[in-house]
């Protein structure tokens, strides 16, 4: 099934990165040194050494690692800036967002230009409680990250890590980006975006939580619409009945990863209606409608919650 080739890695990293090197300004035959160092003899990761020093991350990436560093170029960095009215120079971003996305572009792991295949991986950037914020990688069609982001050069060698020279600044992504990011969960975005909804999920979602959201995959609301003769589409639902299915795939004020979850807890949903987390043989969530439904992925942290993804929709009472 197609949703079961994106799994979370728990221990990083099982799998290693296929990724076409091109040309960039580093010097020919350098001299291995540390991943401070390398990106210091870079021209076009000047804007990147001087975010890491003012975000004083330069002593953490000179530490024994091994550490895989995303490293934006210049430009990737003034793209940046641009993004922002409020945002002239690096110095107008405060230091502890800059801390947060530069760690986002490092693995506690050496990862090499070889093989990937799709996965969410563990970055060095924390979310609530700690967590650690995932990053998603898509080979499909091209290396991707985080649905655009995509390598300029790769495997550049340093003693302690790899660089992967990259066309974008990434920031750490809620659960919405999550959503929006994965094509699996395209179905979800359009649902939780349907101009006649009373409920702005999209402008909920994006706040600071935390969320813990179950996510249908496409195949799963497939699977809706064909339940009932009258849906063909999400616009055949009606609003309330949309809205309240929707709001069962929501748990407020908590994120809830895997390992939190017990056999027989109960958590309430957005809805007011709960959930029951049965974990007897594998992962699954018994709904107040008499569903099983597989737990498929798990712990894809965003900056603002968790998200699961799930086999089913989940059907409150209707």
């Amino acid at each position: 099934m197609k949703y079961l080739k994106f799994i979370v890695l728990v221990v990083l990293f099982s799998n290693v990165f296929l990724m076409t090197s091109c040309e960039e300004d580093i010097p020919e035959d350098p001299v291995v040194v540390s991943i401070v160092d390398t990106a210091i003899a870079t021209d076009n990761l000047s804007s990147l050494v001087a975010a890491l020093q003012q975000a004083d991350l330069v002593s953490v990436l000179e530490g024994d690692g091994p550490f895989t560093v995303f490293a934006p170029t210049n430009d990737a960095f003034q793209a940046l800036l641009d993004s922002n009215d409020d945002w002239n120079s690096l110095a107008d971003i405060d230091n502890a967002t800059l801390r947060t996305v530069l760690l986002y572009h490092v693995l506690g792991a050496r990862v090499e230009a070889a093989e990937l295949t799709d996965s969410y991986v563990t970055t060095a950037a924390l979310g609530p409680n700690d967590e650690q914020i995932t990053l998603q990688i898509d080979v499909t069609g091209g290396v991707k990250f985080n649905g655009s982001a995509e390598p300029i050069t790769t495997d550049v060698e340093a003693t302690n890590g790899v660089i992967h020279i990259i066309d974008e600044v990434m920031l750490p992504p809620t659960v919405v980006n999550h959503a929006l990011n994965n094509p699996i969960f395209s179905s979800l975005v359009a649902a939780l975006t349907r101009d006649d909804l009373n409920t702005k999920y999209a402008e909920i979602l994006v706040k600071d939580g935390p969320f813990t959201v179950f996510a249908p995959t496409n195949d799963a609301f497939q699977a809706l619409l064909d339940s009932n003769d009258d849906w063909t589409t999400l616009a055949d639902i009606s609003v309330p009945t949309l809205e309240m299915v929707l709001n069962y795939h929501v748990i407020q004020n908590a994120n809830v990863q895997a390992d939190q979850l017990t056999d027989g807890q109960v958590v309430e949903t957005l809805g007011g209606e709960d959930l029951t987390f049965d974990l007897a043989t594998t992962a699954k969530i018994s709904t107040v409608s008499g569903q099983s439904v597989d737990i498929i992925v798990t712990d894809v942290q965003g900056s603002n919650g968790v998200v699961h993804a799930v086999s089913s929709v989940l059907i409150p009472t209707l």
